[in-house]
Formats: C-alpha cells, sequence, structure tokens
C-alpha cells in the first residue's frame, strides 16, 4: 500500500499543469501555423507582380518593336522586338521597383536582365545582399534561430525547386514557355540556400504583343521576403502574446492546483495518521468553508471520523454492558452452584436448582437478544428496503393478539388488557423498510405496552399521516414512565418492570432494539406520559393512583 505523501511534486499539480498548456500549446501551434494567410499574401504578390509584368509588357509592345525585314504569308505587316530598345526602356522601367525583369524574343532567347549590365568591357551582373546586421554576432545568431523555427511552418516542401542554370532556355522555364504561347503565367518556388531554410521566389511571365502577335516575353521574379516579414510580426505578435498567456496560464494552473491538491494531501496525510496512530489526537481539517466539492469531502470525511469513533465507543459500552449483565446471572448461578452440594435439605435443595434453571433461562434469554442486537446493525445496512403497508401491519398484530386472547383462559377471574386499533378509511399508510424489522418494533411497543396495562385496560395503536410521514402511536393505561427517563428507557440493558413481574423476564433490549430499527428506516421514536382526559368517558385508571395516566409511544417513519 503507498503512503501518501510519497510524491515530493504533485502529481494531481502536474496533470492539472499538463491539460491546460497542451490546449494553449494546440492553440498556439493552430495560430502559428499561418497556411491560409501566407498563400492569400502570395496570391496578392502574384496579382500585384502580374499586374506590374502586363504593364512592362505594354509598354514594351508599343515602343519597343520595329517592322520586320519581310511580311507574312498574308500580305500583313510584322513586327519584332528591338532588343537595344527593349533593354534601355526595360531599365527606365525597373528603376523603381526592386524586382528582376527578364525578357525574351519569340524565339526564347534572353534579351535582357536586370540584373545584368552590359557595355562595351563586358557584363556585370548585379546581386541583392542581406541587410548588414543590426545587433552582435549573438543576437544575430539567436535571431537567425527563431527566424528558422519560425519558417519551419507552414513547410514549402510541396513547392517546386528553382534551379537557374547558364544557358537556360525557354522551354526549362514553364512562365517563359507558357508566356510565349499567348497567356500569362505565375508560379510559388522555392529556393535552397546555405545555412537557411528554403526561401519563397515568385514569377510571373507575360506575354509582349504588338496587335495580338506574341512577339517576346517578360517574366518578373521577386524573393518572398516581403512575405516571410509580414508572416514573421504576426507569428512574433502571436508568439508574444502566447508566452504572456503561457505565464498567466501556468500562474493560475498553479494557483488552481494548490487549491485542489494540498487539500486533498492534507486529508490524505490526516486519514493516513488516523489509521496507523493510536488515540484521537488526529483531527480531520475543516476545508467546509470553502463551499465546494473538497468542503464537502471534508465534511463527510470529518462526519465519518465522528461516526466511526462513535461506533467505537457504542461498541466499548455495548462490550461493557453486555459482560456485567450477564455477570449478574453467573454470580447468582456460581453461588447456587457452590450451595447445592452443602444443602442435605430436599426442599432447599429443590428450590436452589430451581433457581438455577432460571438463571440459565435468562444467560440464554440474554444472549440471543445480545446476538440479535449484534448483528442488527450489519443487516440495516445490507437490506434494500421495501414498501411496507403499516396499516396490514398493524391489522395483523391486532388480529394474532384478539386470536391469542380467544384461545387463553383469564388468570384469577381478571380480564386481560384489550387492544384496540385506530386506522383511517381507505388511506394507505405505506412505508420504505423491511416489514420484519419494522413488525419486530411494533410487537416489542404493544408487548411492553400489554404488559404495563392492568387487567381490563385498554392499549391503543393508531396510525395516520404526518405531513410527508406516517404517525404510529401506541399508548397504554399503565402507571406510566418516571419523571426524566423519557429517554433513559431506550438505553441498553435499561429495565423498568411493573410491580410483581418475575425477575429477570426482560433483558431490556428491547425498546434500544427498537430505536435502533426505526432510525435505521430514517424514523424517530419517542416515549411520554399521557395527560388526563378531559371531556370523555371516564377511563380505567392505574391501580398504583399515580398522577401518570399511561405512557404513550410515537413512532415517526418517511412516507414511501
Amino acid at each position: 500500500m503507498r503512503r501518501t505523501g510519497r510524491w515530493t511534486v504533485s502529481l494531481l499539480t502536474l496533470r492539472i499543469l499538463a491539460v491546460n498548456v497542451m490546449g494553449l500549446a494546440l492553440l498556439m501551434g493552430g495560430l502559428l501555423y499561418l497556411g491560409r494567410y501566407q498563400d492569400r499574401l502570395i496570391e496578392a504578390e502574384l496579382e500585384a507582380l502580374e499586374t506590374e509584368a502586363r504593364i512592362f509588357a505594354s509598354a514594351l509592345g508599343e515602343s519597343a518593336v520595329q517592322r520586320a525585314p519581310s511580311e507574312t504569308e498574308t500580305g500583313r505587316e510584322s513586327y519584332e522586338l528591338s532588343p537595344e530598345l527593349a533593354r534601355q526602356m526595360l531599365r527606365r522601367l525597373v528603376e523603381t521597383t526592386a524586382t528582376r525583369t527578364r525578357l525574351y524574343d519569340e524565339d526564347g532567347h534572353m534579351l535582357s536582365d536586370s540584373r545584368v549590365l552590359t557595355g562595351s568591357p563586358g557584363t556585370i551582373e548585379i546581386e541583392e545582399l542581406p541587410p548588414p546586421p543590426a545587433g552582435d554576432a549573438v543576437t544575430e545568431q539567436v535571431k537567425g534561430v527563431v527566424y528558422r523555427l519560425l519558417d519551419i511552418m507552414p513547410s514549402r516542401e510541396k513547392l517546386p525547386l528553382y534551379r537557374e542554370r547558364p544557358g537556360q532556355t525557354a522551354a526549362q522555364m514553364p512562365d517563359v514557355a507558357r508566356a510565349l504561347a499567348g497567356e500569362a503565367s505565375a508560379t510559388s518556388w522555392r529556393v535552397e540556400t546555405a545555412g537557411r531554410g528554403p526561401d519563397l521566389l515568385l514569377t510571373v511571365g507575360v506575354p509582349v504583343q504588338r496587335y495580338k502577335e506574341v512577339l517576346g516575353a517578360v517574366l518578373l521574379s521577386r524573393g518572398g521576403g516581403s512575405i516571410d516579414a509580414a508572416i514573421r510580426s504576426v507569428r512574433f505578435d502571436v508568439l508574444r502574446v502566447s508566452v504572456v498567456v503561457l505565464l498567466v496560464t501556468v500562474l493560475l494552473s498553479l494557483y488552481l492546483a494548490s487549491t485542489i491538491a494540498r487539500p486533498i494531501r492534507k486529508l490524505a496525510q490526516a486519514a493516513d495518521r488516523l489509521r496507523t496512530g493510536h488515540g484521537r489526537h488526529t483531527e480531520i481539517p475543516d476545508f467546509t468553508a470553502r463551499g465546494d466539492e473538497i468542503g464537502d469531502l471534508s465534511g463527510v470525511l470529518r462526519d465519518m471520523t465522528a461516526a466511526l469513533w462513535a461506533r467505537m465507543d457504542a461498541i466499548e459500552r455495548f462490550a461493557a454492558d453486555v459482560a456485567h449483565e450477564i455477570k449478574n446471572p453467573l454470580t447468582s448461578l456460581r453461588s447456587a452452584v457452590e450451595t447445592v452440594n452443602r444443602i442435605e435439605d430436599p426442599a432447599r435443595r429443590a428450590r436452589l436448582m430451581t433457581i438455577i434453571a432460571e438463571d440459565v433461562q435468562r444467560l440464554d434469554r440474554l444472549i440471543s437478544d445480545i446476538s440479535n442486537a449484534s448483528r442488527l446493525d450489519a443487516e440495516l445496512s445490507r437490506a434494500e428496503p421495501e414498501p411496507v403497508d403499516v396499516g396490514a401491519v398493524l391489522r395483523t398484530l391486532a388480529d394474532i393478539h384478539g386470536d391469542t386472547l380467544a384461545a387463553g383462559e383469564e388468570p384469577d377471574g381478571e380480564a386481560p388488557p384489550r387492544l384496540v386499533i385506530e386506522l383511517p378509511d381507505g388511506e394507505p399508510l405505506v412505508v420504505p423498510g423491511l416489514e420484519g424489522r419494522l413488525t419486530q418494533v411494533f410487537q416489542n411497543l404493544i408487548a411492553n405496552a400489554l404488559s404495563f396495562s392492568p387487567p381490563g385496560g385498554l392499549v391503543r395503536l393508531a396510525a395516520a399521516r404526518d405531513g410527508d410521514g406516517v404517525r404510529i402511536t401506541v399508548t397504554d393505561q399503565g402507571p406510566g414512565i418516571p419523571e426524566g427517563k423519557e429517554e433513559a428507557i431506550f438505553e441498553r440493558f435499561y429495565t423498568e418492570r411493573p410491580a410483581g413481574e418475575k425477575f429477570g423476564t426482560h433483558s431490556g433490549l428491547g425498546l434500544s432494539i427498537s430505536k435502533q430499527i426505526v432510525e435505521a428506516h430514517g424514523g424517530t421514536i419517542t416515549a411520554e406520559n399521557r395527560a388526563p382526559s378531559s371531556g370523555t368517558a371516564p377511563e380505567k385508571r392505574n391501580p398504583d393512583g399515580g398522577g401518570n395516566h399511561g405512557a404513550v409511544f410515537t413512532v415517526r417513519l418517511p412516507r414511501y
């Protein structure tokens, strides 16, 4: 069995933190992906680049053409691009842009490249260099790592790879080939660079036309630096907000975990100390002021602990009471056994043997009642309650009493107590419970009332609805309950019997068992003395002439 407090870090805290951070991480990943945002930026950039290429192609088609030396087969004049005019015009057009522009003739040969300056000494190729670093080398390296991490999503591996080789023909360049065929074309490329991830390159090819005659093609290409910068800017913003949200989430998760895990750990440690310790010095922490489930758990554990201690106290008291009650007949029995061997008188010997037999019967009755009481709690906790018709149970008990009286004889000519029952007409009195145990309660109360009632007395058995429950009363005309003993009569082994009754006939557990059964059914049982009746026919008074007119036992049970 694992002891509480084994883990230095709360596993519940880690789980709460992991769940909250995982949800935030998935949200951050979705926001940082920005795939659709990048696609829209690329589409916008390609549209702008195509518009620029159409402007260049229109200008070249109007101002950089010359008549061809020969006419076409239809006799119409034909035109061709003037390489020198096209180069000069193209140089002027690209001065205000950072776009690389290349011009191809109708045969696919390149006439001009904005990155190549031609002159008498030779050609000069222009190449854009990255901007100089704004900070120190370490900062730039860290920034480069962050850029590479940010550029991982979305991946550009699905884009075609752009390779530029010397002497590359138009057939090897799809945009130029489609432009020479008379239609505009745009393509997104990935360019592999050393030390960095794949860069983005956008190309647009547009035909140069004169009266719809294709004279060449203009190819514009532009790097995706502005797109990357826009995406990085958005990602940085998302990342900054996400870091703040992550920090707040972690702090709130730790706070939430502390309000959950710490009290639970304290409750578990207290329960473990209670299990392994001795005595009652360990107390369950009280978190009921929280007003939440942990507070409810704390209250339930405290109540459960109190109930366990109360049960243990009851067991200890019960054991002490049992030992005391058994000791009395055993003492009497031992004394009678020791004495009987020394008595020669047959009459006295017979009386001692009678005492021994009565003590044995008393022990047997006492042990049977103790066994019944000890099994009662376990039986009530395991059994499932069923609908019980209290009216039917009371009628059956009344009928049994009537049949018993009809079959018996009156002692000394005195009439035995009568039992009358009062039930509402046509009104069911159904309660949830165990019929056998509830019958045992009513049998105990009726037998108790009959034993205290004088000859010819009256015992009333009544039942009626009482709000959401059922009230059952058993009223007798006996001497009543001694003053101040209304609660004590329900204690174990308490006996208060009528004068003249044979000692040891009752064990003193009947009312205690009845109270235990009624409370297990969610009800209550009380006892009180009857008040003198007025305005009614006089009833038979108790023979002692006391101020009491009998006792009333009231049982209240929840209605089904």
